[in-house]
C-alpha cells in the first residue's frame, strides 16, 4: 500500500499529497530522484513528515538516513528508514543533503551550518509548479493551488464522453479560471496537452472527447483526463458531471459523478454480474509510480480472501478488469470489495449487457471508522437520525431495486429499516430487514414490497437504521441503486450515503447543509440542462429526519450557457416527499433556446434537498447522484 494521507474527514485534503502526485511535479521528481541518486546516499532532514509520501511517489533513491529536530519523532519509521536526531546531521556521510518541504529557502539557510562539509543542500523547491499555474504561488501547499482531479475518459468508434460543469468558482470572487488539462491514454503515455479558458461567470463548462479528438487528430483511446483547475476560490475540488454515451445509435448512455480526488484503501459497491451480464472494473493508476503486481485485489464483500490481480499497472494507465475472470462463480446480488491500496481515485466500472453498457462508480470505504454505540441512543429530537434517501422512479417504467453496501473496513453488521413514502410525503411502507452481515446478498426490490398500482409516478425509499433486531453502525450508511426499464432494454445505477436531513438539532458534523451556523439549511443542485437528443432530468427528495417545513421553497433557475439567468419556476415539494424536474416540460420552448448550452440551478434557502439526475435519449437513460456548490 502507498504510504500517503490523502484526505481526512475533518480536515479535509491533504495539499502535500497533491503536490507531489501532480504530473507536472511527477516529472520534475523524476529528475530530482536521478540527480539525488548520481551525488550517492542522500541525507533526508524531514521536518514536516513529508519523506513518507515522497518516497512513495517519487523514484528510488539511495538514502544515508532520515533526520528530525522533534525529540517525540525520533526512532519513527518513514519511508523505510528510522529517524534520527538532527544532531548527527554533521557527521552524515554524504554530499547532498534534501530538505523535504517546501517553500523552504530560510529553512535550508537555516540548517546549512548543520550540514555535513562541503555538502549541497536542496529542498522540494525544485519540483514545484510554475507559478503561472499556481492560484497563490506566495503559499505553495495553499489546497487551491492544486485544485485537481481525474476524468474517464473515452472516445472510439462506438462510444464517445463529455464532461460538464459551471464555473462555481466565481460565485465565490474567482477571476480569470482556466483550466491545465492532460489526457493519457491506455498506456499511460500523455496524448494531450492544453488549456481551456473559462470566462468571468458562472457559465456552462464543457469538454467533450469528441472535440478533443479532433483538435489534437487522435486516433480512438479509453484513458484519463487529467485537470487542474487555476485561479480558484472557495473549492478546491473539481466537480463534474460525466455523460458516456453511443455514437452508433446502440442506445447506451451512462452519468456519472466526478471521480472524488482522493486515492482511497478500499473501494466498494462493485455488483457482481448477472449470468447475462460482464461487470468490466475500470483501473486507472493515477500516480507516476506503477501498481506493482499483486498491490491491488478483488474479494467478495466480507469474504476476506482477497484475488491478486497479477499484472503490474504502469504509471498513469488504463485496465479493463473482467471481475469474472478473478471471481469466477460470483453473481448479482454479491458485490465486491477493491483493494486498493491508494493507487488510484475513484474508480469507474462497466456493465455489459446484450448490445448496450452503463457505466457508474464505486465509493470509498473508510478506513478510520469504528462501531458508535451512540447511534443506538439518539436524543428523540433528531427523529429518525441518519437517512440514505433514493427515487422510485415510475413504476410503470422502472423497477427499482436497492442493494445496501458496508462502505468501511469494521463495518460487521448493517441494521436496517427500509421506509417508503409517496409523492406527497405519505409514508406506505415500514420494512426491517435486521442485522444484515457484511457479506450479505440481500437485494430489496421495491415490486415485492408495493401492490401493483402504488406508486405509479414514482416516489422514494429512505433506509434508516434499525437496531430493533440488534446490530452496530458508524454513521456510514451506504447504498447501490439499480435501475431497470421493464422491457430489459436498459438500465442505470447509482450509490451514496446517508446523512441527518432537515432537523433543526445537530450531532456532530450533521446535518451538513447549514449555510453559516444553524438553523439554516439551504440547497443548490447543478443540473446539466442536455439537449433536445438527450434532455435532462432529475429527481429531488425532501428527506426530514425530524420535523420541518411542511413544504419547501424551491427555485429552478434556468441559466444559458454564460450563466444568465433565462427563467425561473417555483416548485413545493412536500416534507418526506418527493418530485420529478424536466426542463424540457417545465420552461417555454422560447426559453430553453434562448438557455442552449446551459443549465438549471436548483435552489432552497428553507430545506435540504437531495437530488439525482440523468438523460434521457430514445429507450435508454442515465442516473446518479447530484452535485451541488
Amino acid at each position: 500500500m502507498l504510504d500517503i494521507e490523502t484526505f481526512d474527514n475533518l480536515r479535509g485534503g491533504n495539499a502535500v499529497y497533491k503536490a507531489l502526485a501532480h504530473p507536472l511535479a511527477a516529472e520534475k521528481l523524476a529528475e530530482l530522484a536521478n540527480r539525488l541518486t548520481a551525488l550517492g546516499p542522500v541525507a533526508v532532514y524531514d521536518p514536516e513528515r513529508i519523506f513518507a509520501p515522497l518516497r512513495a511517489l517519487a523514484p528510488d533513491f539511495p538514502v544515508e538516513g532520515v533526520y528530525v529536530h522533534d525529540t517525540l519523532a525520533l526512532g519513527e519509521l518513514r519511508g523505510g528508514a528510522t529517524t534520527r536526531p538532527l544532531t548527527e546531521l554533521p557527521g552524515a556521510n554524504t554530499r547532498i543533503v534534501l530538505i523535504a518541504a517546501f517553500d523552504a529557502h530560510r529553512l535550508a539557510a537555516r540548517i546549512k551550518p548543520f550540514a555535513p562539509a562541503g555538502a549541497e543542500i536542496v529542498t522540494l523547491d525544485a519540483v514545484r509548479l510554475p507559478d503561472s499555474i499556481l492560484t497563490n504561488p506566495r503559499r505553495y501547499l495553499d489546497p487551491l493551488n492544486f485544485a485537481t482531479n481525474f476524468v474517464f475518459f473515452r472516445d472510439d468508434d462506438r462510444m464517445a464522453t463529455r464532461l460538464v460543469t459551471a464555473n462555481y468558482w466565481t460565485g465565490y470572487g474567482a477571476k480569470s479560471v482556466r483550466l491545465w488539462c492532460r489526457l493519457f491514454d491506455a498506456a499511460g503515455g500523455p496524448i494531450a496537452e492544453f488549456e481551456h479558458a473559462i470566462p468571468d461567470h458562472a457559465g456552462t463548462i464543457a469538454i467533450g472527447s469528441d472535440a478533443i479528438r479532433r483538435r489534437f487528430n487522435l486516433g480512438p483511446f479509453t484513458g484519463q483526463l487529467f485537470i487542474h483547475a487555476i485561479g480558484v476560490a472557495g473549492h478546491d475540488v473539481v466537480k463534474y458531471a460525466l455523460d458516456t454515451f453511443a455514437r452508433d445509435g446502440h442506445g447506451s448512455l451512462s452519468c456519472t459523478h466526478d471521480a472524488n480526488a482522493w486515492p482511497s484503501e478500499r473501494f466498494a459497491g462493485l455488483p457482481a454480474p448477472r449470468e447475462d451480464e460482464r461487470v468490466i472494473l475500470w483501473l486507472q493508476n493515477s500516480h507516476a509510480v506503477p501498481i506493482p503486481a499483486g498491490a491491488v485485489s478483488l474479494d467478495r464483500m466480507g469474504a476476506e480472501i482477497p484475488v491478486a490481480l497479477s499484472a503490474e499497472i504502469p504509471p498513469f494507465a488504463t485496465r479493463a478488469i473482467d471481475v469474472a475472470e478473478h471471481l469466477p462463480e460470483l453473481r448479482w446480488p454479491a458485490q465486491i470489495e477493491i483493494r486498493a491500496g491508494r493507487h488510484m481515485v475513484r474508480p469507474r466500472y462497466e456493465v455489459e449487457c446484450a448490445n448496450r453498457t452503463r457505466i457508474a462508480h464505486v465509493n470509498v470505504e473508510r478506513a478510520d471508522l469504528k462501531p458508535d454505540p451512540s447511534l443506538k441512543s439518539l436524543s428523540p429530537l433528531l427523529g429518525r437520525g441518519f437517512l440514505l434517501p433514493f427515487p422510485i422512479l415510475p413504476r410503470r417504467d422502472f423497477r427499482t431495486v436497492a442493494l445496501p453496501t458496508p462502505m468501511a473496513h469494521t463495518q460487521a453488521t448493517i441494521p436496517l429499516r427500509l421506509d417508503i413514502f409517496a409523492l406527497d410525503g405519505t409514508l406506505l411502507v415500514q420494512k426491517s430487514y435486521g442485522a444484515l452481515r457484511r457479506d450479505h446478498a440481500s437485494a430489496i426490490d421495491i415490486d415485492e414490497l408495493l401492490g401493483a398500482d402504488a406508486l405509479p409516478e414514482g416516489g422514494h425509499g429512505e433506509l434508516v437504521y434499525d437496531f430493533s433486531q440488534g446490530g452496530e453502525a458508524d454513521g456510514w450508511l451506504h447504498g447501490l441503486f439499480r435501475y431497470e426499464l421493464r422491457d430489459g432494454s436498459h438500465a442505470a445505477e447509482t450509490s451514496f450515503g446517508a446523512h441527518m436531513f432537515n432537523t433543526i438539532m445537530t450531532w456532530k458534523n450533521e446535518p451538513q447543509s447549514y449555510a453559516g451556523p444553524p438553523p439554516g439549511l439551504s440547497t443548490r443542485l447543478f443540473l446539466d440542462l442536455g439537449t433536445e437528443a438527450r434532455p435532462s432530468f432529475c429527481v429531488l427528495t425532501y428527506p426530514a429526519s425530524a420535523r420541518w417545513h411542511a413544504f419547501s421553497d424551491t427555485h429552478l433557475v434556468l441559466h444559458d450557457a454564460k450563466g444568465r439567468v433565462i427563467a425561473e419556476e417555483p416548485l413545493a415539494i412536500a416534507c418526506s416527499g418527493s418530485a420529478m424536474v424536466e426542463p424540457w416540460r417545465i420552461f417555454t420552448s422560447e426559453a430553453l433556446s434562448r438557455a442552449e448550452g446551459g443549465y438549471v440551478l436548483i435552489r432552497d434557502a428553507t430545506c435540504r434537498l437531495f437530488g439525482y439526475h440523468g438523460k434521457r435519449s430514445g429507450s435508454a437513460f442515465s442516473f446518479d447522484h447530484m452535485f451541488g456548490f
